[in-house]
């Protein structure tokens, strides 16, 4: 960006704010704005439909906009919100750094800022961001798979989302820790390798293909790893394609999508992480609520993780809603 558009953009975000500090100050009571990235996908669709959901049953007044993956957008959206006298603002920032003037200026006119899912910059100035625990969901998971397969020497195959993906990172490492700590408390010794790792963008497609790939190259795979339960379902598709579905456990660092969680009741699938999008969204307009209110006490920390669990056969039933959104 050159310097005239720097100074541009300062000068914007100026304006925003003496206009929007104005408009905050007069808000109603309980007026919440949620900010999407994206509703291009059902994850996220879940998320925005749960915050206006749980938003509106606390009597709060909801302005919800979808910045269709353009960061400029969402930049836009969040200054017309707050113009629109919102008290607290829920956003999933669709860039990490990109909407830090944004955020900065809306927290600057006194909105009460809430992230949810996807990391902010800290030099944003938000309340706390909401999430489920990637480390956490990853070791539990982990820990299942050694208990599951003491005695076996696991060759896994391991689906990425993509390359530099922090979060995709948090996911792989978590499960691999938890294997590693379960095999080491079980047998006193590691009985895995990771004879491949492909890329699948996140997608069923993309998992689908990665397996493809992964599979020609590597044909004892009997574990198949993925940092999310999407691309495992694409990658069973493949196995069963190739009729190579017999004893091969397919597991997930992360989500509890329910297509996954009907392969987890049906037997064909075995664990996931719980990255429910509908909690962490209730959860983050709970705290906005609060927040409003003058009700949270003390120093909240940065970051408000929900309950890590591992989802199997044994406890799906609990998290298994037919009518859910993702």
């Amino acid at each position: 960006m050159n310097s005239l558009k720097k100074t541009a953009f300062k000068l914007a975000l100026g304006a925003a704010v003496s206009l929007t500090a104005v408009s905050a100050a007069n808000a109603a009571d309980c007026k919440i704005g949620i900010s999407m990235k994206t509703l291009d996908a059902p994850y996220f669709a879940a998320q925005e439909v749960s915050a206006k959901k749980r938003a509106e049953e606390l009597g709060c007044e909801v302005i919800s906009v979808d910045a269709q993956n353009d960061l400029n957008k969402q930049v836009a959206d969040v200054e017309d919100m707050v113009a629109q006298g919102i008290g607290a603002l829920i956003i999933n920032p669709r860039d990490s750094k990109g909407l830090v003037p944004a955020v900065n200026a809306a927290s600057a006119a006194g909105v009460k800022v809430f992230v949810i899912d996807s990391t902010l910059d800290p030099q944003a100035n938000f309340v706390t961001l909401v999430q489920s625990s990637n480390s956490q969901n990853g070791l539990l998971v982990g820990q299942w798979l050694a208990d599951q397969t003491k005695g076996k020497d696991l060759k896994i195959a391991l689906l990425s989302g993509d390359k530099g993906n922090e979060v995709g990172q948090e996911r792989r490492l978590g499960v691999l820790a938890g294997l590693l700590e379960g095999q080491l408390r079980n047998e006193g010794r590691a009985r895995f390798e990771v004879v491949g790792q492909g890329w699948g963008g996140w997608g069923n497609e993309g998992g689908l293909t990665a397996m493809e790939d992964l599979l020609t190259a590597n044909p004892d795979i009997n574990v198949v790893l993925g940092e999310n339960d999407s691309m495992v379902l694409g990658a069973q598709r493949a196995m069963e394609q190739a009729n190579r579905t017999d004893d091969v456990i397919f597991l997930a660092a992360a989500d509890g999508q329910k297509e996954a969680l009907e392969q987890i009741q049906a037997g064909k699938y075995g664990a996931t992480g719980l990255n429910d999008p509908a909690l962490v969204a209730s959860t983050a307009v709970d705290l906005a609520k609060k927040a409003l209110d003058g009700e949270l006490e003390g120093d909240i920390s940065k970051i408000t993780y929900t309950t890590p669990v591992a989802i199997t056969k044994d406890n799906v039933d609990q998290y298994y809603n037919k009518d859910a959104v993702f």
